[in-house]
């Protein structure tokens, strides 16, 4: 039973990648502009979706 609880709440690649694009970036690590700019926008539209989620999810209980 627990192992079957543990599997339904594994996040997987895209759970992952939500979680690494607010990390801070690794400093040894060697990155370039336009990474950090696509990173930048997803941010911007992670925040806008679940901002948008939230307002629905509110004006649908009300």
């Amino acid at each position: 039973m627990s192992n079957k609880l543990k599997e339904f709440f594994q996040v997987g690649e895209v759970g992952n990648y939500f979680i690494r694009v607010f990390q801070k970036p690794d400093p040894t690590k060697k990155s370039n502009f336009n990474l950090r700019m696509m990173h930048g926008i997803n941010k911007i539209s992670i925040l806008v979706f679940l901002a948008a989620l939230i307002f629905w999810i509110i004006k649908r209980i009300v």
